[in-house]
């Protein structure tokens, strides 16, 4: 299992706007992810937006904006299930290459939560649905409170 050896981060949101941007694909597994994702958030004590992205292609560009008009991080959420065409491999690339550059270009975190799976049964298993075996909701928006702190560090 992936969350084997998961690092204790620093998830202290207080005075952070974090914006949540969730893809609209697989909605029992998109839901999933956002709920996990709110959880953590709202723990954290930071504030929270969110915006709907048509799908995980779109991620990056919605993320984008909403860095640039004042979130200080962004959760991106999304689900990809392999299919018998290469899109999945496109769609994958392109929102991970995408969101890796909309946290360089903007210097600000980007919490990856974008499951590529081969079904949808892997997608229920990491959802943080109940019966789930791992949160990745959760765990993209510690990833992106974490960076955040990091990032504050850094700058001073």
């Amino acid at each position: 299992m992936s969350g084997a050896g998961s690092p204790t981060l620093n998830v202290d949101g207080t005075g952070l706007t974090v914006a949540i941007v969730a893809g609209q694909w697989h909605a029992e597994i998109s839901a999933g992810l956002l709920a996990g994702a709110r959880r953590v958030l709202e723990a954290s004590g930071a504030t929270i937006v969110e915006y709907a992205a048509p799908g995980s292609f779109e991620l990056p560009v919605v993320s984008k904006a909403a860095l640039e008009n004042g979130a200080d991080a962004v959760v991106a959420l999304g689900v990809i299930i392999r299919g018998g065409t290469p899109h999945f491999e496109f769609v994958s690339s392109a929102a991970t290459d995408g969101l890796t550059r909309v946290a360089l270009d903007t210097g600000k975190p980007v919490g990856f939560g974008v499951l590529t799976l081969e079904d949808e049964q892997q997608g229920l298993d990491r959802a943080g649905l109940p019966g789930s075996k791992e949160d990745k909701g959760a765990e993209a928006a510690e990833a992106a409170l974490a960076t955040a702190q990091a990032l504050r560090v850094i700058r001073g």
